[in-house]
């Protein structure tokens, strides 16, 4: 029997009210050369996530995505304009309603993989063993049954990016936050990733907001995509993916309809 994670009891936040919300965001940083001034990394930046949808932020490297993640999540603060979630605009409301999974796995070398996706239990105050003991039956179900005793040195890349993302569920919070999850697998475990985490949301629903460069990966996993320009960023155009989740891979890219919002996806970076 499968068993909807839920958050820790000490959350206040509801999984129904989950939204995102980012209206005229602007966020500058100080440059290496003073003389410069300082650079403006973010312009003007609005979007929204509606409770359980998947919205893909996608642009080129260094237009400011990993930025707005960060200030979604609370870890940053805007210079101009406003961010919530929930509702909730302060920065530590936003980091108790986010889990973020950035680039890197950060996997604990020291710990086997139970007991790093038990970690986000354990940091909301759940006792190791009960810890260790909710998220075993999770194993089997996203493909690592049999690997909970295994170290990360001893896991591929898709099966570390497995725990990770096992560990962001397993903090319980009700909006997920990806940068570019699989930007250091190759191409062929990065396609196979993708249809695994496609999915793992339909088995876990959560208000998502991930970041990409790939075109495909946006439009493949994404409800929504959003397309930012290169710095300072801000949001170009906004494309609906009219194609039910979950999505067979092979079937998905060759529709028609997805060819269509690639080109459209393609043009708008172009601008």
């Amino acid at each position: 029997m499968q068993t909807r994670l839920e958050a820790p009891a000490t959350e206040p936040l509801s999984f129904e009210d989950t939204g995102v919300t980012v209206s005229g965001v602007a966020r500058r940083f100080a440059a290496a050369d003073r003389a410069r001034g300082p650079v403006l990394a973010l312009n003007d930046v609005s979007l929204s996530a509606h409770r359980g949808e998947v919205l893909g932020v996608l642009g080129p490297s260094g237009c400011g995505k990993s930025t707005l993640l960060e200030l979604v999540a609370g870890l940053q603060e805007p210079d101009a304009g406003r961010v919530a979630v929930c509702g909730r605009a302060s920065g530590a409301e936003r980091l108790a309603a986010c889990a973020y999974m950035p680039q890197r796995d950060l996997l604990l070398p020291w710990r086997d993989a139970i007991g790093n996706a038990a970690l986000a239990l354990e940091c909301a105050g759940v006792r190791p063993r009960q810890a260790r003991r909710r998220a075993r039956p999770l194993f089997e179900r996203f493909g690592l049954a049999d690997f909970e005793r295994s170290m990360p040195g001893e896991l591929s890349g898709g099966m570390r990016q497995r725990v990770a993302f096992l560990r962001t569920l397993l903090a319980g919070r009700p909006a997920l936050l990806l940068d570019e999850p699989f930007a250091s697998l190759d191409s062929l475990t990065r396609a196979a990733m993708q249809e695994w985490l496609a999915g793992a949301l339909a088995t876990e629903p959560r208000t998502v907001l991930f970041v990409t460069h790939d075109v495909e990966e946006a439009l493949f996993l994404a409800d929504r995509v959003a397309v930012m320009s290169p710095r300072p960023g801000r949001v170009v155009a906004e494309i609906p993916v009219p194609l039910q989740r979950p999505r067979p891979r092979r079937e998905t890219v060759t529709d028609p309809t997805f060819i269509e919002l690639k080109e459209q996806a393609l043009r708008a970076l172009e601008c």
